[in-house]
């Protein structure tokens, strides 16, 4: 009896259990979800564009700031600050849609510039629907949130440009050539890697390859190689400082110097730990990163110069930390920290080369080294991204299979190309660009003016008063 009871019971299980599974088998299947906005990580990039934003001021122009003349520190200073207004609002009116206007595959998307879709934000803000209130997303962030993360890179990028030409450009000029630049280089470039252009990964459009493309988690091309090689430009078309190679031009308050590299170094978590545009273990990698390459730059630079001179700068020690931090920003997101390490030490080294020896046989001033630090720590970050970029570390949605050199991925070739294109276009307009300016507003300021020091002469004010 009991052996016939357990026989019954089992059948009665086996049933139910199959029920249960064709029930399930027949059930629809799910449909997509559609993407929500993300507390979390709609406050992670509130607090990264506020991050970059601290990047420019007072990071950068405290940066800048103690690396001039007492005579030209309001300067430099104005010209950060100013920035800060006059790229926000161009931000706004215009240039969100140009670098981001479209999506590839609609009506209306073009490889080389964005469209109208965001002009004067529409599209971006929130807005009422048969009386129901509405915000546009982009993947789990408000579409505002990720136009105002953009927007700080927008700022701080032409404002890395004024290191080269500082102590010698008119205001007046500077205001129109960042105005020009940041819309003929920046959004068409910012276009060309982070919204489907001809050089983003995977873009059928690609130039290089449609399978493959650049690599810039956070802005080696779009923002240090642009700045850069226009910083470099700038430098020749401008020539030198009054005094150049034969008056001493000191830094006038390397505390200054000190405490802005301190807050770039602070700033860039956002810079790079935000690109990953989400609060997620990618953004934390990031983050890690970013912070071991600073730390190897602010070694090795200094180390260099103790090994060479018979002492380490403080000076040396927060250009290293910088140099670190630019050569890490494209490969932020792509690699891991021993890496991260070799190349902050690596960028310390090759910069360190490029601001002193570099510069003093070619004698070009690149005054607050903008092109040795940013242009060629830029260069040789996208260079080592195509090198120690790992699968273990991208996201797979977006940039799938092998990567880098050393695990036998195809982007090396890639990288150097969209770094010499990158290269070629910001040189080329950028050249044509002061060409143009010089002929029609002038580029430097008179030569008495830029004796008596750009405080004064382009302001009215001075940074230091004594009684």
């Amino acid at each position: 009896m009991s052996r016939r009871l357990s026989f019954v019971a089992a059948l009665c299980a086996a049933i139910v259990v199959s029920c249960a599974s064709t029930l399930v088998a027949q059930e629809p299947a799910a449909s997509p979800v559609a993407p929500t906005l993300d507390k979390g990580d709609q406050a992670w990039m509130l607090v990264s564009s506020a991050l970059v934003l601290f990047m420019t001021a007072p990071g950068l122009a405290l940066f800048y700031g103690g690396l001039v003349r007492k005579k030209n520190v309001l300067g430099v200073m104005m010209q950060c600050f100013f920035l800060m207004g006059l790229m926000t609002v161009l931000w706004a009116i215009y240039g969100y849609s140009l670098a981001f206007g479209g999506t590839a595959g609609q009506e209306g998307y073009s490889p080389w510039i964005g469209n109208t879709e965001y002009l004067f934000l529409q599209n971006v803000h929130g807005e009422m629907k048969d009386g129901v209130q509405t915000f546009p997303l982009e993947g789990t962030i408000s579409r505002l949130t990720h136009m105002l993360f953009q927007g700080m890179f927008f700022i701080i990028t032409p404002a890395l440009i004024c290191g080269a030409f500082a102590e010698r450009m008119k205001f007046s000029t500077m205001v129109v050539f960042s105005i020009i630049w940041g819309t003929v280089v920046y959004c068409p470039l910012c276009h060309w890697v982070w919204d489907g252009g001809i050089l983003a990964f995977g873009s059928k459009f690609a130039l290089l390859d449609g399978k493959t493309g650049a690599l810039d988690f956070a802005g080696g091309t779009v923002v240090h190689i642009s700045s850069g090689a226009s910083a470099l430009v700038c430098a020749l078309v401008m020539g030198k400082r009054l005094g150049y190679g034969h008056n001493p031009m000191p830094p006038h308050n390397l505390t200054y110097t000190v405490i802005g590299a301190a807050m770039l170094w602070f700033g860039w978590f956002g810079f790079n730990g935000g690109s990953a545009l989400a609060s997620t273990h990618l953004a934390a990698s990031a983050f890690a990163v970013t912070h071991l390459a600073a730390a190897a730059g602010a070694l090795s630079w200094p180390i260099v110069e103790w090994f060479k001179g018979g002492k380490p700068t403080v000076l040396g020690a927060c250009s290293g930390a910088v140099a670190g931090l630019v050569c890490i920003t494209p490969a932020s997101g792509f690699v891991q920290p021993m890496p991260a390490l070799l190349m902050g030490a690596v960028a310390g080294v090759v910069c360190l080369f490029a601001c002193s020896t570099l510069k003093s046989m070619f004698k070009y001033d690149d005054s607050l080294d903008a092109f040795g630090v940013h242009g060629v720590g830029g260069t040789l970050g996208a260079v080592l991204t195509g090198v120690f970029a790992t699968e273990a570390v991208a996201d797979q949605a977006l940039f799938p299979g092998k990567l880098g050199l050393l695990e036998g991925g195809p982007v090396l070739v890639p990288q150097i190309l969209a770094a010499l294109i990158t290269w070629g276009f910001a040189v080329v307009v950028t050249f044509v660009l002061l060409k143009i300016l010089d002929a029609t507003m002038g580029l430097r300021v008179a030569q008495n003016d830029e004796v008596q020091g750009l405080d004064y002469s382009q302001h009215g004010e001075e940074g230091y008063i004594f009684i």
